[in-house]
């Protein structure tokens, strides 16, 4: 056999590393907060706990807590009367799940292929990464190592299948002969079946995982349901489920790897600058331009630091880049921290568009200004966020509060005209800013149906001197519910006035259902100001 042949086969054959982190929230308080962690003097065993079904118990016992007996789903206080050293710290999923995301970032030095293992596990797909670290136990041996010299408690196990390896590294007692021997020896509950499943299948005898791809698919599907077969059939590789990496592999990647970990962040920007350059001359030579850049800090602990950065049009001039990077790192609430140094820095340009080389001289002025606009923007979305700054799209429908749609300004602009009123001078029809709800005022006519007279709002009178209207808008038959007001029955009238006082301000109110036929006593709204 051809070695181009053997690497075929050695692709086709995919390879999992499953790694578990079993005490997770325990190692997570133990490295990220010393302080609370020696405020509790935590020398003895330690629990997290979580309050369920009105009683407090313990969720991730740590080691020393299983020694004594102590297991998850115990109540605290058998737990604490049992052991009274017992130290507790309640359980935090939110901060759990963002340090295990991390985690998933910094084994993207092992595999472009990573992907969240739920509980507290993380699954990489190391098909044809293994030769670069010596072979597959030499890169699972690499993993597991970095992540134990700085506190992590770790298991890690390599099968020919994401659900192999993680039941192999969750429920493997001991070495096998061979995998698909160990996969057979494990317990039925390596399938993660519901509890009763579970509960059934060892009644009628089935203990492990050989026990039951030793009888028939179909008298298996029969009794215990096809879920049985088909955690059965992905568990020994007869099934496939692919894996969902948590970012997915960019167009263009580029990696700078230290000998020696760096601890000066000014000198990884310095490499991160050279990286964009580089990026630069791929996008120049391909015609098109980054939409988006990604920046990772690998450090030596085994955690890395994301770093986005998105632009309003294509860019790929490296000065540009570097300011948004240098102004995401100043709005940064925790600064970049290296720790014990970044031993490998990454820039990946995930989306990237389509960029013509401009001419400035024939295309005049107009192309200056939207690129001065964009990067306002872009500087403005970093600095602030980029659900902060919005544009406002218009959109086709004739209720006033639904015919423009705000969206961060930075995404992508489709063409689009927003609809003419009047001639140009003439004062505007609507108001450009509309209250959201609309404010109830109190409203006297001289006509139940005619335009207002006099009315309150915010507790201060008004009297009307002019008026324009009505314009009357019909609701949405077809979506009843979307044009009500609160407290208001659906699918109403309104009609619509611009109004002006004594004073010469000048207001957009409606009456909210005809009168007689949708409301006996329709209600009154002001719904915007004109300047």
């Amino acid at each position: 056999m051809s070695m181009d042949r053997e690497a075929e086969d050695a692709l086709r054959r995919r390879r999992y590393l499953a790694l578990w982190f079993p005490f997770l929230p325990v190692d997570r308080l133990r490295i990220a907060r010393p302080d609370l962690w020696q405020a509790r003097d935590a020398g003895g065993p330690v629990a997290i706990v979580e309050p369920v079904r009105g009683a407090m118990r313990l969720v991730t016992p740590d080691a020393d807590a299983l020694a004594l007996g102590l297991n998850a789903g115990m109540t605290l206080a058998d737990a604490r009367a049992q052991e009274p050293g017992l130290v507790s710290f309640e359980a935090d999923p939110h901060a759990d799940q963002d340090w295990l995301e991390r985690l998933c970032d910094g084994c993207a030095r092992y595999t472009p292929a990573a992907a969240i293992d739920p509980p507290h596990g993380l699954m990489l797909d190391i098909t044809g990464c293994a030769h670069l670290w010596g072979g597959e136990e030499a890169l699972a041996r690499a993993a597991a190592d970095r992540f134990e010299r700085h506190g992590m408690a770790v298991r890690h196990a390599i099968a020919g299948t994401p659900e192999g390896a993680h039941a192999l590294c969750r429920f493997s007692a001991g070495p096998a002969p061979d995998e698909e021997a160990a996969l057979r020896r494990l317990p039925v509950e390596a399938l993660g079946l519901e509890q009763d499943s579970g509960v059934a299948l060892r009644r009628a005898g089935l203990r492990t995982v050989g026990d039951l791809a030793a009888r028939p698919a179909a008298t298996l599907a029969a009794r215990f349901g096809e879920e049985a077969v088909d955690a059965l059939h992905r568990l020994l590789g007869l099934g496939q489920r692919p894996l969902a990496p948590r970012r997915p592999r960019p167009a263009i990647r580029i990696e700078r790897r230290f000998a020696e970990p760096v601890g000066s962040t000014a000198y990884a920007l310095a490499a991160v600058e050279e990286m964009a350059a580089e990026a630069g001359e791929r996008l120049r030579e391909r015609s098109e331009g980054g939409r988006r850049f990604e920046l990772l800090f690998f450090r030596t602990d085994g955690l890395a630091f994301p770093l986005r950065v998105e632009t309003s049009l294509p860019m790929r001039d490296a000065p540009a880049i570097m300011r948004l990077v240098q102004e995401r790192i100043d709005s940064l609430s925790d600064p970049l921290d290296p720790g014990f140094g970044f031993d490998m820095l990454r820039l990946a340009v995930p989306q990237a568009e389509p960029m013509a080389a401009t001419q400035l001289a024939l295309e005049g002025g107009e192309a200056r200004r939207e690129e001065a606009v964009a990067a306002l923007i872009d500087r403005l979305s970093v600095r602030a966020g980029r659900n902060r700054i919005q544009r406002l799209e218009p959109r086709d429908s004739h209720i006033p509060e639904q015919a423009q749609l705000a969206l961060p300004a930075i995404e992508v602009r489709t063409p689009s005209s927003w609809p003419r009123q009047g001639e140009p001078g003439d004062p505007p029809m609507r108001p450009i800013h509309l209250f959201d709800p609309p404010q109830p005022i109190e409203v006297v006519a001289q006509v139940p149906d005619g335009p207002p007279h006099h009315f309150r709002w915010r507790r201060a009178a008004h009297e009307v001197t002019r008026y324009e209207g009505p314009e009357r808008i019909a609701p949405e038959w077809w979506k009843a519910k979307d044009g009500a007001l609160e407290g208001e029955s659906a699918g109403m009238t309104r009609d619509y006035y611009r109004i002006e006082d004594v004073r010469g301000r000048r207001y957009w109110i409606f009456r909210h259902g005809l009168y007689g036929a949708e409301a006996r006593h329709p209600a009154w709204y002001i719904h915007g100001l004109f300047a």
